[in-house]
């Protein structure tokens, strides 16, 4: 791939496209509707919001394609990154980070809470953003990292600015993504599997199939001996602490131990803000008056590093295996909120809260990720911080256009039973309470996850990711990851490093393919 690869000419950062132009504004907030109509549609009548970064990169590139005066300036790389990251984070930002939030108020008959709710969930929404835009590219959640979505979003625009066999492979690689998601393959997880990590990856797939076929094994839902969420909790402890020791570490380079220091600001920061933002949406839904003051700064303290926990173990999810854990991750937190007394309501607005972080936190990630290797893969510092401020200004306005489109929509939607099913799972868990061997089964599971994630390293994340193959039910993703690391294992023995750079590319395909197609099938079925 070329370092710059449709301009060789260097540039400065004063010459970077802004999302302040006057037509890339306009057609960024068009497509900031378009994402976030799309999120809300599917989340409501399909239970799933789909990788939306390729559909703006495709979007983007058409629009550079028609022969008016003022779309040609979109023949710009930049400029279509920037319009793919309005869209993306619309669609993850008004769908999993605003409008499942207020569904939980809303399904326990406190509608009063929603707009506290919603008032809550966008400042977590923002500040998640706003870590991981500060962290990127820091020893812990490095640029050079896998993020695979963001290659193939990356992949998707550079083949179609040059062309040639890259195109080919690319489109074909598409169709086969497509053709095999219309038949209940998924693969986006067959392209993940030839990008990202092979070791984390296995330990995905083995959890997808003790999930799927477990019961029918020795008789029993491992998610009902909450098996997945005890693992969940000791691995999430362990990657945090690897998190921490990996910052903190006497790195060698004083370039590294500069970044050591910046992470460890941001993340005292974002608790700080968190903290915040968790006692503001306590006070204003009024639930304050239900607890006493040490149990108000307990609740304060904990949804705050929940919420930090939470989007760094989704952050290290999506960065290293492509799909992460989001939603699961909150409802482990709001399983150990019911153990230790919470009352019902700050419950639900601690799980809504929490929810909000990580979603973001993640599909950020994988548009930097791609703004990256489109800018030349930092050889120009100056320009990447440049683009990626502007990537970062492009978020919040997807932002901003869902959170518009929320508060529009969501009486009508939730009068219709129109309500995200997640929501309907944290309602029964906080009506049904605690279960007397719920906190014994969560710290036996505890044990043999934070071992795993221990012996793994914080590079492989054995642990969070053996967890979410755990906590997610498709057995069919798990032998399709099976599939596809066997391929990549005999394709790489036999041509070596020739094999990476197609392998990339198709796997770009695979993962376009796979979401265009089930974006038009969620579209469908949402019709209906």
């Amino acid at each position: 791939m070329n370092d710059f690869p449709h301009d060789q000419v260097r540039r400065t950062a004063k010459e970077h496209p802004s999302i302040f132009e006057p037509a890339t504004l306009v057609l960024g907030l068009l497509m900031a509707v378009l994402g976030g109509v799309i999120g809300i549609q599917l989340l409501t009548r399909v239970g799933i919001t789909p990788n939306s970064s390729v559909i703006g990169a495709v979007v983007a590139m058409t629009l550079a394609r028609i022969p008016l005066a003022v779309l040609r300036p979109f023949g710009s790389l930049e400029r279509q990154n920037l319009l793919q990251t309005v869209i993306s984070g619309a669609t993850f930002g008004g769908a999993n980070a605003l409008l499942l939030p207020i569904g939980i108020p809303w399904l326990l008959g406190r509608p009063d809470l929603v707009l506290p709710m919603f008032l809550g969930a966008f400042a977590g929404l923002v500040i998640d953003a706003t870590i991981l835009y500060r962290l990127f590219d820091s020893p812990a959640y490095p640029a050079s990292g896998l993020w695979p979505s963001g290659v193939a979003t990356a992949e998707v625009l550079i083949a179609g600015d040059q062309g040639g066999r890259r195109a080919g492979l690319l489109l074909a690689g598409g169709s086969v993504g497509g053709i095999g998601q219309l038949f209940g393959i998924p693969m986006d997880v067959f392209g993940v599997c030839w990008i990202g990590n092979a070791y984390a990856l296995s330990m995905f797939a083995l959890g997808l199939l003790l999930r799927g076929y477990m019961p029918a094994l020795i008789g029993v839902d491992l998610s009902e001996i909450y098996m997945p969420h005890g693992l969940m909790i000791g691995a999430g402890a362990v990657a945090l602490i690897q998190v921490v020791m990996m910052v903190r570490g006497n790195l060698s380079s004083s370039t590294g131990t500069k970044g050591s220091r910046r992470t460890n600001r941001v993340l005292v920061i974002g608790f700080m803000a968190f903290a915040l933002a968790a006692a503001g949406l306590l006070f204003s839904g009024g639930a304050a008056s239900e607890m006493s003051v040490g149990m108000i700064l307990g609740f304060v303290v904990f949804t705050a590093f929940a919420a930090l926990a939470s989007e760094l173990v989704v952050g290290l999810s999506a960065m290293h295996a492509g799909w992460f854990p989001a939603f699961a991750t909150a409802l482990i937190f709001l399983v150990i909120g019911i153990l230790v007394g919470f009352p019902e309501i700050p419950l639900a607005l601690l799980v809504g809260f929490v929810s909000s972080t990580g979603p973001a936190f993640a599909d950020m990630g994988y548009d930097l990720k791609a703004g990256w290797i489109l800018r030349g893969k930092g050889q120009d510092p100056e320009w990447e911080r440049a683009g990626r401020k502007q990537q970062y200004w492009a978020e919040l306005i997807g932002f901003g256009v869902a959170g518009a489109l929320v508060l529009m929509v969501y009486e009508s939607y939730f009068q219709a039973d129109l309500i995200p099913p997640l929501d309907r799972v944290v309602a029964a868990t906080i009506s049904a309470g605690a279960d007397p061997l719920l906190a014994k089964s969560l710290l036996i599971w505890a044990i043999p996850g934070a071992l795993i994630q221990w012996v793994g390293g914080p590079s492989r994340q054995l642990g969070v990711l053996l967890a979410t193959g755990l906590l997610i039910l498709n057995p069919i993703a798990g032998w399709t990851a099976v599939v596809a690391l066997i391929i990549r294992w005999t394709l790489t023995r036999r041509y070596g490093k020739d094999a990476e750079s197609p392998m990339y590319i198709a796997a770009g395909g695979f993962i376009a393919g796979s979401a265009l197609t089930g974006f038009a099938s969620g579209a469908w079925q949402a019709r209906r």
